[in-house]
C-alpha cells in the first residue's frame, strides 16, 4: 500500500507546519535569514516517509530533505555507534529503535532536549507508555518522539497453505494456532505435505516474538531487570521463549535464517518458506522484497498466544546537528498524528498517535498486497493489549548473541541439549 497522502491531509499538514516550526514573526525571520538548509534523516527499514518529506518541502521553502536508509537494525546499529561515539556524522534527526533506545537515553547528553523545541505540549498525541519511554527517567529531557508501535501478527503464503490442504481464509487460519505448540504441530502437517519449503523462515523471529509476549505478560522486563542487571538465565519468560525457538529448530521447521539479511530477503521472493512472524512494520519489507510476483499470495492472520509486539522507534536530534530548531520542527512533523497517519498508508508502520489510530484512513485500512487484509482492524485490535517490556541498555547485544546460538542450532554446530548453557554464556559475554 504505498499511497501518497490525499489532498486534504496535504492541507491539514500545511496549516499545522507552521506551528511546528514554532515562534513568532521574529522567530520566522531569523529562520528566513539563515538562508536554505539542507536536513538529514536517518532511519532503517521501511518507514514510509517518502511522501511527507516532498510535504515538508513544499510548506517550507528553502528546506531541502536527505534521507539515509539501510534495510536493517543490525546494520544500522553500528553506524550510529559510530556517529554518537566520535561526535560527528550522525543526520540531523536519527531513528532510535525501542532496542537501542535505552542505550542513548544514558548518552541523552548527546541529544536535543525535545522540551525545549515545544515537545510538552505534544504528550496527549501519543499513547502514555510511548510518551514515557521517550522521555528521561526524571523526566527532564524529551530524547525521542515516538513514531510506531509494532503489534504483532503473523505472515503466511496462503497458497502454499493451500497446497497442503490448510485453511487459507484469515480467521480459520488464526484458530489453528491458539499456542506457539499448536503453531509447531501444524507446520509439522505443513511440511509433510509440501516438500522444499520450511515451515518458518527462521529462528530469530520467534525469539523476539516470543520473548516480549511472555515479558509482557509476566515481570514487564527481559534480558535485564529494570535496574539493568542482567538475569536472562534467571527470568521464566527468556527461557521459555528461548524453548519455545529451539522446539523448531530441533524439528528441522526454520530456513536458519535471520530477518532482515540478504537470504532472508531473497527467500521472500521464493517458496523457502511459509511464514513469518509480522509486526505491521514487517509488511513493507514483506511486500519490497517479495515484489509484485508476491501480491496476493501473502495474507495476515493472528499470532499465537493471541497479542504482542515487535518494535516500533522514536525520532531525536542529535545535539552534533548545525539546525537543531529546523530538526525539531522535521521531527514533529513526522511524528504528527497526520505524519503517523500518511507512514502507515506508505509502509504499515502503525501510529503510536490515538489520534492517527482513530483515523478512518487508518483503522479502515486494508492491504490489496496482502488480499485485501483489513489490517487496520487486525492491528489496531492488538494496540490495546500491547503491554510495554523494559529494555537493558545492552539489549540488542545479547539478543543477537543469543540468535546465533539458535542459528547454530539448526546448522549443526550446537548440540539442542547444550543449547541453553551456551546461550547464557553468550549473553553474559555480551552483556560486559
Amino acid at each position: 500500500m504505498r499511497r501518497g497522502l490525499g489532498t486534504a491531509m496535504a492541507v491539514v499538514l500545511a496549516g499545522g507546519l507552521a506551528a511546528a516550526c514554532g515562534g513568532d514573526d521574529g522567530d520566522k525571520k531569523k529562520d528566513a535569514d539563515s538562508g536554505p538548509v539542507t536536513l538529514t534523516v536517518d532511519v532503517f527499514g521501511e518507514v514510509g516517509y517518502d511522501q511527507l518529506y516532498k510535504q515538508y518541502e513544499q510548506s517550507h521553502p528553502g528546506v531541502t530533505i536527505k534521507q539515509r536508509k539501510v534495510s536493517s537494525l543490525d546494520e544500522y546499529k553500528p553506524r550510529i555507534q559510530q556517529w554518537m561515539a566520535t561526535g560527528s556524522g550522525a543526520g540531523d534527526v536519527v531513528m532510535l529503535e525501542e532496542g537501542i533506545l535505552p542505550l542513548y537515553m544514558q548518552q541523552r547528553s548527546k541529544f536535543v532536549n525535545l522540551l525545549d523545541y515545544g515537545g510538552k505540549a505534544l504528550q496527549d498525541k501519543f499513547l502514555p507508555w510511548k510518551w514515557q519511554m521517550g522521555l528521561s527517567p526524571d523526566g527532564k529531557q524529551l530524547v525521542g518522539l515516538g513514531t510506531d508501535v509494532g503489534p504483532l501478527a503473523m505472515c503466511y503464503r496462503k497458497d502454499l497453505f493451500q497446497k497442503a490442504g490448510l485453511p487459507t481464509d484469515r480467521d480459520e487460519v488464526g484458530k489453528l494456532w491458539p499456542t506457539w505448540d499448536a503453531f509447531l504441530q501444524t507446520g509439522q502437517k505443513f511440511q509433510q505435505k509440501v516438500s522444499g519449503t520450511k515451515w518458518l523462515d527462521g529462528p530469530t523471529a520467534v525469539f523476539r516474538a516470543t520473548v516480549l509476549q511472555n515479558a509482557g505478560a509476566g515481570p514487564g522486563y527481559s534480558f535485564f531487570d529494570k535496574n539493568d542487571n542482567l538475569v536472562f538465565d534467571s527470568n521464566p519468560a527468556v527461557k521459555q521463549a528461548f524453548d519455545t525457538s529451539l522446539k523448531f529448530e530441533q524439528s528441522k521447521l526454520t530456513s536458519d535464517m535471520s530477518v532482515f539479511t540478504p537470504p532472508w530477503q531473497t527467500g521472500l521472493k521464493r517458496d523457502t518458506f511459509a511464514t513469518v512472524p509480522c509486526p505491521s512494520w514487517m509488511l513493507g519489507g514483506i511486500e519490497q522484497f517479495s515484489g509484485a510476483s508476491g501480491k496476493g499470495k501473502w495474507d495476515v492472520a493472528t499470532t499465537p498466544g493471541g497479542s504482542g509486539y515487535w518494535g516500533g522507534s522514536w525520532l531525536a536530534v542529535p545535539k552534533q546537528t548545525k539546525h537543531a530548531k529546523q530538526a525539531a520542527a522535521l521531527a514533529e512533523f513526522l511524528t504528527s498524528p497526520q505524519g503517523q497517519a500518511g507512514a502507515f498508508k506508505s509502509a504499515n508502520t502503525f501510529p503510536s498517535s490515538p489520534q492517527a489510530e482513530q483515523d478512518p484512513t487508518v483503522s479502515g485500512a486494508k492491504s490489496a498486497y496482502f488480499n485485501d487484509a483489513p489490517i487496520g482492524t487486525i492491528f489496531g485490535s492488538l494496540v490495546a493489549s500491547v503491554k510495554p517490556v523494559h529494555l537493558g541498555p545492552k539489549n540488542e547485544d545479547v539478543r543477537a548473541a543469543v540468535e546465533n546460538v539458535l542459528i547454530s542450532v539448526g546448522q549443526g554446530k550446537v548440540k539442542p541439549d547444550e543449547a541453553w548453557s551456551k546461550a547464557v554464556e553468550e549473553a553474559k559475554k555480551a552483556a560486559r
